[in-house]
């Protein structure tokens, strides 16, 4: 994880980068709020072939957060069975997890803004992560970038 990214842009950002592919990632961006209720957000998408956006994700501050989902995967280093999985209220960002023997965990980024309007799209990518350090920093960094407030 990056943050901010390369240091030509002094807005704050989370960038996912696969450990297995670094030209696969997810890049959270151009955070703003309106009140204290909630914090609006862009997620970029990226994989040869492909470059996906949607600029006004949502995360209210009464729901559980990505953030809390991201730290629970990160306390199970040891690994778990099956997927696990979290979404915004809006259902454009999608999270879900799997735990690989290794002690990797392949997290799948789904973008689908609008979801109930005719035409809608739809995009994700698989990034790859070690369980233990990876993870915790993952939270950490996505931790900070929902929670501060920039001008």
């Amino acid at each position: 994880m990056d943050s901010p990214d390369d240091g030509t842009d002094d807005k704050p950002s989370v960038i996912i980068r696969c450990q297995d592919n670094a030209s696969v990632g997810v890049t959270f961006c151009d955070r703003f709020s309106f009140d204290a209720d909630s914090v609006h957000y862009a997620v970029e998408l990226r994989a040869p072939g492909l470059t996906a956006r949607v600029n006004d994700v949502v995360a209210w501050t009464w729901d559980s957060d990505l953030t809390t989902f991201l730290e629970e995967l990160a306390a199970d280093y040891r690994g778990w069975e099956g997927e696990r999985s979290w979404q915004t209220n809006d259902q454009d960002l999608r999270a879900s997890a799997v735990f690989q023997s290794g002690g990797h965990v392949g997290l799948t980024w789904a973008l689908r803004p609008w979801p109930q309007a005719a035409g809608s799209w739809g995009a994700s990518v698989t990034t790859w992560l070690e369980a233990g350090e990876q993870m915790t920093s993952l939270a950490a960094d996505v931790r900070h970038f929902l929670a501060e407030e920039h001008e």
